[in-house]
């Protein structure tokens, strides 16, 4: 028999600490949130120089999160009945769907949070998602694939990892990183128009330090917008590290959800009622596009396979 360790004999699996990982992600979340901020900062700074000179860059900041901040409150408050309505989900009842209410109501009390409502999307597709401000004011959506093709286990697995996502606030984690994006992109698009318009003033005073701010906040002005998506992104990944890491610390078996994840991944039709805007809220992306190029940098999901395998070593 072959042994571990052994040349010749099977390599022993990694494991990984569950409350490790959950950490982890958790300090990953807001050190790339700590770093959109610097990056904002600075382009705001750049701007002000630019334009007006000095220091005036940071007394632009609250303009700009003003702005950005009104179109992202109005998402935060009324975005969860625009997405149920968008993916074409209905409410249903105890009565109508009790096993699927069962579960819900039980992984809610197990987490300490209020039952959320309950909604079924019509579709053969398997998918699921999780929408609200807080756990108080919650929905989760359930494609009707999922509740045929999924045993009680994985269906459990699913629920979890979407509770996980209310429970951990990621709806606000979200907001926030939506706000610094618009913050972003106010000030890239600022900072192109005080160019077109002759430097600012600060120019007249000091030509040659201008020209380097010059080019400078160009540059920002280019890349930080798409820097910016990527730290977007890269925050969207982590959070779904962190919910699969919280939902089998939920249900104590982490198997539930890694079999429901490979199910899902093996099933090759696309949810019909999805879309590029709401693609991200599912646990998996449901429109079944082919791979591209840089596909790890532009996903709003990691890659199943990866999350298949951190589940497996818990």
């Amino acid at each position: 028999m072959d042994q571990p360790g052994v040349a010749g004999g099977p390599t022993p699996a990694a494991h990984v600490n569950v409350y490790d990982e959950i950490a982890g992600n958790r300090w990953r979340t807001w050190l790339l949130i700590g770093l959109f901020v610097g990056l904002v900062a600075l382009l705001a700074y750049v701007l002000g120089a630019v334009a007006v000179g000095g220091n005036a860059g940071f007394f632009i900041l609250p303009f700009a999160l003003a702005v950005s901040g009104g179109s992202a409150l109005v998402s935060y408050f009324a975005g969860d009945k625009i997405v149920l309505g968008m993916s074409q989900a209905h409410e249903v009842s105890a009565q109508q769907e009790p096993q699927l209410h069962h579960v819900i109501e039980e992984l809610a009390i197990g987490a300490g949070i209020p039952k959320p409502k309950v909604y079924v999307i019509e579709d053969s597709a398997p998918n699921a998602f999780a929408t609200g401000r807080d756990p108080a004011h919650s929905s989760v959506a359930v494609t009707r694939g999922l509740l045929d093709k999924l045993d009680r286990n994985e269906l459990q697995g699913v629920l979890a990892h979407e509770l996980s996502h209310v429970r951990n606030f990621d709806i606000r984690v979200m907001l926030i990183v939506a706000v610094l994006l618009g913050m972003a992109a106010l000030l890239s698009d600022w900072i192109f128009r005080t160019m077109f318009w002759g430097g600012g003033r600060g120019r007249d005073r000091d030509r040659g330090g201008n020209a380097i701010l010059l080019i400078i906040g160009l540059v920002l002005a280019i890349l930080t917008p798409i820097i910016a998506q990527l730290i977007q992104l890269a925050v969207s990944r982590r959070r779904e590290y962190l919910a699969d890491a919280s939902g089998a610390l939920l249900t104590r078996y982490p198997a539930g959800l890694a079999s429901a994840l490979r199910k899902i991944a093996a099933d090759k039709e696309a949810l019909e009622v999805a879309n590029k805007a709401t693609a991200p809220l599912y646990i998996a992306n449901p429109l079944k596009d082919a791979p591209r190029f840089l596909d790890g940098l532009f996903d709003t999901h990691p890659p199943i396979e990866e999350r298949i395998k951190r589940l497996e070593a818990m």
